[in-house]
């Protein structure tokens, strides 16, 4: 018996490259084949990226459906387990708008010191009306789907969502009865993120693709042009990331930020590469739970916030375009546009469905202002670069709202806060969530 670990060893050993290097790998590898595809003019290779970046991101999309409803309904049902449930959502969700608040003030004052629009050389005759909207009529109505199908063969995840909020809600009025019906949601589940695993793994392939598409369809003039514009996003996402998040995790959990970035940084990565949050979802409860977030209360968090919290799609990135396409169009915006504005990032981010892209969320932005919806064909090109730094604030945030949560309860594991570190694809099987925090103490 003794012999088996000796002999497994040095074979586990020998297989060791960090996930992290493997993503920097393919990122390098994206760059040089999309730079010799475009510089060369290799139609093969451009083809071929383009096919690469297609089939992982259509692997990722083939789960999310499933994998937004069972992990919603499963979500909703664990809070039974835990005391205080509706304070913890209440709570959730307050801290999901009072950051949208934060990171939307950051994308107008960026915008507005900076006029991204300015000096371009773009007029309104190079955009043009996109085919997908977003109204408030839309909006409302479209939570309620028509029929139990379609959202799951059209992909809408709002109504996916509602769906599954219905069934949760329905099963915990039921109790005992629905037990059966959790106990396949729950293997179901648990199937489906191990499936999604194997295409986790499979994220530093997909970087080639997608970053060697990007720079073999666009190049780096195309950057030039919007360098003003995509300088903006990525500034205003790493202050958001970087400033805004250290900060509340030092003054209002008082735990160390470098900590939580340390355990959380495997989901921020493949995020980045990914460009999807629903995608990124079971990667980013990982290292929520191992952050000491009781596995009762971040298996409701992370889901709710994967399809609903977006500080870089739909905060960040709405303000700053409407600041560009106004500019481009030489519309003047006021005090009463930026408030609308703010109401629209708070109260619409769930438009953004967790999905790539978030084209829904401006043209709700662009036709709450009265802006033209042409100006979103200025934007589309560029879409694919500004989309991986915002999906990593996205779900950054997504990790940071129920750490800040657990702690201001009583629940954080201080400990198991203090040991995260290693990336979660190193594992894989989940860390045991600690029993005793799971209670969230009655307040006084």
């Amino acid at each position: 018996m003794s012999a088996s670990p000796q002999a497994q060893a040095p074979a586990k050993a020998s297989f060791k490259f960090p996930f992290w290097a493997q993503i920097v790998a393919g990122l390098a590898l994206g760059v040089l084949f999309g730079w010799l595809a475009r510089s060369q003019d290799i139609s093969w290779l451009k083809t071929t990226l383009e096919q690469v970046g297609d089939i992982f991101i259509q692997l990722l999309k083939l789960a999310v459906a499933p994998l937004v409803f069972f992990a919603i309904l499963v979500s909703i049902t664990n809070l039974r387990k835990v005391n205080n449930a509706a304070r913890l959502a209440t709570r959730t969700l307050l801290w999901f708008m009072i950051t949208s608040l934060i990171a939307v003030a950051i994308g107008l004052a960026l915008g507005l010191l900076t006029d991204p629009g300015a000096g371009t050389g773009l007029t309104p005759a190079d955009g043009k009306e996109p085919k997908r909207h977003g109204s408030w009529i839309d909006f409302l109505t479209g939570i309620v789907p028509k029929d139990i199908i379609t959202p799951f063969t059209e992909l809408n995840v709002l109504q996916i969502v509602f769906l599954a909020a219905v069934a949760g809600i329905a099963a915990l009025q039921l109790g005992s009865k629905a037990q059966p019906v959790l106990n396949l949601a729950e293997s179901v589940l648990e199937l489906l993120q191990k499936a999604l695993w194997w295409v986790i793994r499979l994220a530093p392939i997909g970087t080639v693709g997608l970053i060697g598409t990007a720079i073999a369809s666009y190049g780096w003039d195309l950057i030039g042009k919007y360098a003003t514009f995509t300088a903006d996003i990525y500034i205003g996402c790493a202050l958001v990331m970087f400033g805004v998040y250290p900060l509340l995790l030092a003054t209002v959990a008082k735990v160390n930020p470098v900590q939580f970035f340390k355990g959380a940084w495997p989901a921020i990565q493949l995020a980045f590469v990914s460009r999807s949050s629903v995608g990124t979802m079971p990667v980013t409860q990982k290292v929520t739970e191992r952050l000491g977030v009781p596995k009762e209360y971040a298996s409701f968090a992370v889901p709710f916030g994967a399809t609903t919290k977006m500080d870089g799609c739909a905060a960040i990135y709405p303000a700053l375009a409407a600041i560009f396409i106004a500019n481009i169009f030489d519309v003047q915006l006021g005090i009463k546009e930026y408030l609308l504005i703010a109401f629209v990032s708070v109260v619409g981010s769930a438009a953004t469905a967790g999905l790539t892209g978030a084209t829904v969320m401006l043209t709700l932005t662009l036709s709450t202002l009265g802006l033209p919806l042409a100006g979103v064909g200025l934007l589309m090109a560029i879409d694919p670069i500004l989309d991986m730094m915002r999906t990593a604030t996205n779900v950054a945030g997504q990790a940071l709202v129920p750490v800040l949560v657990s702690a201001r309860e009583g629940i954080l594991d201080k400990e198991a806060y203090a040991a995260a570190s290693s990336s979660p694809l190193d594992e894989p099987a989940a860390a045991p969530a600690p029993a005793e925090p799971a209670k969230v103490p009655v307040a006084a």
